[in-house]
């Protein structure tokens, strides 16, 4: 979740590692900016910068198991910032979940963040992380349940709607998943990325649909997210991806069963987007080949290449 979590490129192996690599550099780069507040303030090594990309360091380091430099990477975060601030609390926490050695280790931490949660209800990067604790031993319920509190008590921290909506997917609970994302797009009206991953909600909705009216109008709505998903990114893969399978799919219930009147996509644009979404995934491949789009993650270009090959099979 948002306040203890690395950025999207780092699910990415090859990306973690090029980062965790740099860790001499970053750690003696953090040496010497290390100055407390206000004297922080002249010191022209101590920047905003700094601190983002150690904080992203010891993601990268915890990932690909480099478990010394992560520790250093909280120590200098915690030098910098004080063993109080929340978000150092947080990182720690991370930290410590990382390297715990069985489950008594993993209880010991958790009821930390209860007892800093009880002295501080308000830490919110402490809440992300014990829900996120939570559910990776296995208590995707009381996951739910937490979650449900926090956003009762924070409603626009949209990275909160989204891990919901996560869990409620897990759980095979499609309807509350949609709702939770489109509470999320209600404060982030345009992220691309959220408007995409609703798309593919809703086509696995039409997907697993029994009645032919209910899964054109899911897929329907697919095609119209991932639309709307492009428009905001032109060049976003899982949009162009999702635009794909959602057009051609629904365009295979029209051969199969007769349209429903309330669906709004005629077979004529259906065509269209798929031969567009067709030929944005063949230049967006074409670009990560040649390497000029760094920004793509490999195992989508793979399975992007693979639709395109079904689809002239």
């Amino acid at each position: 979740m948002a306040a203890t979590s690395p950025n999207s490129y780092l699910s990415d192996p090859a990306a973690a590692l090029q980062i965790a690599q740099r860790a001499p550099t970053l750690l003696a780069k953090a040496s010497s900016g290390t100055t407390t507040f206000p004297a922080s303030m002249f010191s022209s090594a101590d920047s905003s910068e700094l601190w983002n990309d150690l904080e992203q360091l010891l993601y990268a380091c915890l990932r690909t198991g480099d478990d010394k430099s992560a520790f250093l990477c909280v120590e200098k975060l915690t030098d910098r910032f004080g063993a109080n601030n929340e978000r150092v609390m947080a990182l720690k926490g991370l930290y410590q979940e990382a390297v715990a050695a069985d489950t008594t280790a993993v209880k010991k931490i958790l009821e930390d963040y209860n007892k800093i949660l009880t002295e501080n209800p308000m830490n919110v990067p402490v809440h992300k992380r014990r829900i996120a604790l939570i559910r990776s031993i296995g208590r995707p319920q009381d996951a739910i349940a937490d979650l449900v509190e926090f956003v009762d008590s924070f409603p626009t921290d949209m990275e909160a709607w989204c891990e919901l909506s996560d869990l409620y997917q897990s759980q095979g609970c499609s309807a509350q998943a949609i709702f939770c994302l489109e509470e999320a797009l209600l404060i982030t009206p345009n992220a691309w990325n959220l408007h995409a991953r609703l798309g593919e909600l809703e086509y696995m909705n039409g997907v697993s649909a029994t009645d032919s009216a209910e899964a054109q109008n899911h897929l329907s709505q697919a095609v119209k997210r991932f639309s709307r998903s492009i428009e905001l990114c032109d060049d976003y893969l899982r949009g162009f991806y999702g635009l794909k399978l959602a057009s051609d799919k629904l365009l295979q219930t029209y051969t199969t069963s007769k349209a429903n009147s309330t669906v709004v996509v005629s077979s004529d644009k259906l065509q269209k987007l798929s031969q567009l979404a067709t030929s944005k995934l063949e230049a967006i491949i074409k670009d990560h080949t040649a390497r000029r789009s760094s920004g793509v993650n490999e195992s989508e270009v793979t399975a992007a290449q693979q639709l395109l090959n079904r689809s002239k099979s």
